[in-house]
């Protein structure tokens, strides 16, 4: 398992007896609003902690990872991707700075095929703060590409697309992880996104306690 959750609760938001997350899946997590879906996800990569129960990583304890380390491995990307000050080109390859990976051999040819990869039609150069809200998600999709993380926590990843962008996307992030045996933890308020490209589905009113 990539993740196991044993006994865990969360203030009154979660309280989970056991849930399993198998590596190399895609796994989506259904639900109703506050049935705890975001939570969890903050769980896995310990940017909260729970108030009891444990979370095992690969076997670990996430408890005794370092937590910057624990997130360079489990990088999540959010409905509102952080989107920093600079270029489009600034903006890649900051996820390879941050999670200390050799972004010096990727050179532009290499970022523009990625931004083509999900329709993001614009120059290297480009202000990324003038970009709309879905070119944002975009280049956050591609930014998280190009780290080539063991998991990948996606938190409503295609809210600001239109229902044929957010296929053309989900579809080649989701390919490209099934390709590389990446773990996909995947909160979505859409059951064809969920049917479509998950391995397993777990609704949270089914194994959440307090729901």
């Amino acid at each position: 398992m990539m993740f196991q959750l044993e006994n865990v609760t969360y203030k009154n938001i979660l309280q989970l007896k056991l849930l399993q997350i198998q590596a190399g899946s895609v796994t989506s997590i259904i639900g109703k609003s506050g049935s705890g879906k975001s939570t969890l996800l903050k769980l896995l990569n310990n940017m909260i902690s729970s108030d009891s129960g444990v979370i095992y990583y690969n076997d670990k304890s996430i408890e005794e990872i370092e937590p910057v380390e624990l997130r360079r491995q489990v990088v999540t990307l959010t409905q509102y991707p952080a989107i920093f000050e600079g270029t489009v080109k600034d903006n890649l390859l900051l996820g390879l700075k941050l999670s200390e990976k050799n972004y010096t051999t990727v050179n532009d040819e290499v970022l523009s095929r990625t931004l083509a990869m999900f329709n993001l039609q614009t120059k290297l150069g480009v202000d990324a703060n003038k970009l709309s809200g879905g070119e944002q998600q975009r280049l956050a999709f591609a930014r998280i590409t190009l780290m080539k993380a063991p998991v990948y926590l996606l938190d409503e990843p295609t809210s600001s697309l239109d229902e044929e962008t957010e296929d053309l996307v989900m579809d080649r992030f989701i390919s490209r992880a099934k390709a590389e045996k990446t773990t996909v933890v995947m909160v979505t308020h859409s059951m064809k996104v969920a049917e479509t490209y998950s391995d397993f589905i777990i609704n949270m009113e089914d194994v959440n306690a307090y729901k």
